[in-house]
């Protein structure tokens, strides 16, 4: 199961945690948002141990979501250390995450 990120955690969970962080911007009202979350959940589950995976909800937490420029939704932020390093706005299959995920990670494990 994905981490839940918000504004109070999000330098703590994703910024110093050492680790590649996949962040999931999403809302309530987005159903883009909520049918790519069982691939995100999945994703934590997949890569355990190796990433960080979470979901910051974009309304309730503005101030990561301004700082990372996220304006469409679903975004999903691939952080190492502080900085982004791929993103993916819109819906993508879990395959194709994870096949990012793998790439990522040959560069940022």
């Amino acid at each position: 199961m994905s981490a839940v990120f918000t504004d109070a955690n999000f330098d703590n969970e994703v910024l110093n945690s050492g680790k590649l962080s996949i962040v999931d911007f999403w809302a309530t009202w987005c159903p883009p948002c909520i049918a790519i979350g069982p691939s995100i959940d999945a994703l934590a589950t997949d890569f355990e141990g190796q990433v960080n995976v979470g979901k910051l909800n974009a309304d309730e937490n503005p101030q990561v979501s301004l700082k990372y420029g996220v304006t469409n939704l679903p975004c999903v932020l691939f952080i190492y250390n502080g900085e982004v390093v791929d993103k993916v706005v819109g819906v993508a299959s879990k395959a194709a995450y994870q096949q990012r995920v793998r790439k990522l990670l040959e560069v940022y494990a």
